[in-house]
């Protein structure tokens, strides 16, 4: 849901344009309260605040702001600007957004890799020690403990495949 933070009189137009243009619903906001409401109880992706409105109620919007969650400002002067412009801004603000999402989950799934990787390694390396360094053992123990390095270096194969295809 994107959030129309505005007051002018075509807000209703610049509304039906975004909603046509992102496929997202879009909710008008008169006042700030109204659109701090709205973000507080519901999941938005961006909101748009009139520039006008904004340095206007400097606290008010720096409440609003608060509450943006995951939800990408974008502030415009809705007075002045054409409806394609506004359009022009949300949809590269959503691009934006969709990239540093994008960079964030490929960061996080390479620090998860590393350290899944790392585990299995010592694993693989203390069950094989455990099977070559042990006098005498007891042959349930180095049967569970061959079972336990089987597993393990079935697990790491499907990480690194995982890994080769992008995954």
């Amino acid at each position: 849901m994107i959030v129309l933070v505005t007051a002018i009189e075509r807000r209703d137009e610049c509304a039906a344009a975004l909603r046509e243009a992102t496929g997202e619903p879009v909710v008008v906001a008169e006042d700030l309260a109204r659109a701090t409401t709205l973000l507080r109880t519901e999941t938005c992706t961006a909101v748009v605040f009139d520039q006008h409105l904004a340095e206007a109620e400097p606290h008010e919007t720096d409440t609003a702001v608060q509450h943006l969650g995951t939800a990408i400002p974008v502030e415009i002067n809705l007075a002045i600007s054409s409806t394609e412009r506004v359009v022009r801004e949300v949809r590269g603000a959503l691009r934006r957004r969709q990239l540093e999402e994008a960079a964030a989950r490929e960061a996080a799934e390479r620090a998860l890799y590393g350290e899944l990787n790392d585990t299995l390694t010592t694993l693989l390396l203390d069950c094989e020690r455990a099977l070559l360094e042990t006098p005498n053992p007891v042959p349930v123990a180095t049967e569970r403990l061959s079972s336990i390095h089987k597993t393990a270096q079935k697990l790491k194969a499907q990480l690194e495949t995982g890994e080769r295809a992008g995954k």
